[in-house]
């Protein structure tokens, strides 16, 4: 834990003084199950997100290892075509319908949304606990489909083999993928409302945390792009159950409307997974570089930039499918715009870093782990921006590389970060600092392990999605393959030293980090209305001061009446 101070005037009173006058925290009030799956508090469907995500990610999880293990090898060793293709369905379908999309939004949004905003809960706490039991419903239905046959088109369900020549039970899957759906709208909205609604008085629009700036932007795109999306999903049933001409060619119907109403979502929805991460990632940078966020404004119009601008580039995934050469320049043109307000996220955070006091903690470790997965995964993607480039690494495992390094390194890298940064405050306790550094430099090492060489192997020719390939990619999937051993261990490792932590971790104070933001001004766990009356903020959001200024702890105690100053 950092040693180094910092003052943030967003300072409610002095926790110690908070914690005699607090209620009992959300943890203590009422542990019987029922309790938990009828609660409206915000924190506590945190916690039920993050059970429900976790065990997502392990299940598709558990299918990539299999898809890594059959790769291992040239021939088909471990299982046959049909069982190959329906593994990787499995694993994008979980990983990217019910891990990657919800994962940030709905644990640490939840979580820390009101929180960092000085309300007592969310908007509509109610439709917060049914998001939930929609997400659920819809993973389930989803499992269901598995059982029944599993389900082989991939995770994009492409027409026109998911409407007429698939055999399995695509649905039954796109049916969960529809009720899921529900559920990030009614996240979104519920962010939204209280996001203009419930902020403490003097929390301005430009007061904001860039976390909240993130799951705002997120928001808007959970609202604006996923009904696209359930349209497309209940197109393709109509098609596959009462035969309509929408997407066949041979009944008159056109796949290509299917890809770009399906990028359309799509595309957008890759921002879903990257906006919250970014969040994340400012708000550790900030605390451990001891440093207030470099350009903060710029910062704050590159997520909404980034959000507006993806709603335009979906055609980038379809160079190949024959669409018009000028349409396709034009799409090539916005996907070299999009990256440009990435790289100011880029940008801002290293000239934060610049001159900072850093503290090499565990959360800090994945930040920086994020920072090199993204930035590789967003140059690689102005290679396939580049529609000479893209056409020749079109369904290869370039595009795999890229996707990966993009959506899962840099995502779950920022969730990690999130977790360590946050599990004081979620549990009030602490993990063993050791161990999540060490877990943090294995999952960069065993990621790049497992991800760059399918860079070499895409760009010298091998396609994706198949479980046969020439001898001479061989040396490739080895080292990939060795690297997700790797990888699997360092994503285990959080599960078995933070579960330890519950039962025997130090009791966490008010605030380890010296971190800025409201969060940090209530007590670790938060009681149930997260604070003793209405927080009112005065000043700059991480506004640090030099080192040797006086702690939080230290200054002279101020009345809690709810002012900050």
């Amino acid at each position: 834990m950092s040693s180094r101070v910092a003052q943030s005037p967003l300072s409610l009173a002095d926790p110690d003084e908070l914690a005699l006058g607090l209620p009992e925290s959300y943890l203590a009030a009422g542990s019987t199950l029922g309790s938990w799956l009828t609660t409206t508090d915000h924190k506590r469907i945190a916690i039920l997100y993050a059970l429900s995500v976790t065990l997502f990610f392990f299940i598709g999880g558990a299918a990539a290892t299999m898809v890594r293990l059959e790769l291992f090898t040239p021939q088909a060793d471990l299982v046959g075509a049909d069982t190959y293709n329906k593994l990787f369905t499995l694993h994008g379908v979980i990983m990217v319908w019910f891990f990657l999309i919800p994962s940030i939004p709905t644990t640490f949004g939840n979580f820390l949304l009101p929180l960092m905003i000085g309300a007592r809960d969310l908007a509509f706490p109610k439709l917060n606990l049914v998001s939930w039991y929609l997400n659920v419903i819809g993973g389930l239905i989803t499992a269901t489909a598995v059982l029944a046959g599993g389900i082989d088109t991939g995770w994009t369900f492409y027409v026109p083999y998911s409407t007429t020549f698939s055999n399995t039970a695509v649905t039954v899957g796109v049916l969960g993928v529809f009720v899921s759906g529900f559920s990030t709208i009614a996240t979104g909205v519920n962010f939204i409302a209280t996001t203009h609604l419930l902020r403490a008085p003097g929390m301005t629009w430009f007061r904001l945390p860039l976390f909240v700036w993130a799951m705002y932007t997120t928001s808007l795109i959970f609202v604006l792009a996923t009904p696209v999306l359930a349209l497309t999903i209940l197109l393709v049933v109509a098609e596959r159950s009462l035969g309509l001409p929408i997407f066949d060619p041979a009944k008159g119907g056109d796949p290509i409307l299917f890809q770009h109403l399906f990028w359309f979502y799509s595309h957008p929805a890759v921002y879903i997974m990257l906006l919250p991460g970014m969040g994340i990632v400012s708000e550790v940078i900030t605390c451990f570089a001891r440093r207030r966020i470099f350009g903060y404004e710029f910062m704050v119009y590159a997520l909404v930039a980034i959000a507006v601008i993806g709603f335009f580039t979906w055609g980038h995934h379809m160079f190949t499918s024959g669409m018009s050469p000028y349409a396709a320049l034009i799409f090539s043109f916005l996907s070299f715009v999009v990256a440009v307000p990435s790289a100011i996220k880029v940008f801002n955070w290293t000239a934060t870093l610049y001159r900072g006091q850093i503290g090499f903690e565990s959360p800090m470790l994945y930040v920086l782990g994020y920072i090199g997965l993204f930035t590789v995964g967003g140059l690689t993607g102005l290679f396939l921006a580049s529609i000479p480039i893209d056409v020749h690494v079109q369904d290869t495992y370039f595009v795999v590389a890229h996707f990966h390094y993009i959506m899962v390194g840099a995502t779950v890298s920022a969730y990690f970060a999130g977790l360590h940064f946050w599990w004081p405050k979620f549990t009030g306790r602490m993990y063993p600092e050791t161990w999540a550094k060490f877990a943090a430099v294995l999952m960069f090492f065993g990621f790049n392990l497992t991800f760059f060489p399918q860079f070499i192997a895409g760009y010298l020719g091998m396609p994706r999605r198949y479980h046969v390939y020439p001898p001479e990619f061989q040396v490739w999937n080895v080292l990939s393959s060795s690297g997700a051993a790797v990888l699997a261990a360092a994503y285990l490792m959080p599960l078995g030293y933070l579960t330890w932590s519950l039962f025997f971790g130090a009791r966490a104070v008010n605030d380890p980090w010296n971190a800025a933001g409201l969060e940090w001004r209530t007590t670790s766990p938060p009681p149930r209305d997260n604070f003793v009356g209405r927080p009112a903020v005065l000043g700059k959001p991480y506004n640090y001061h030099p080192e040797g200024a006086v702690p939080l702890r230290d200054q002279p105690r101020i009345p809690s009446q709810g002012s900050l100053t």
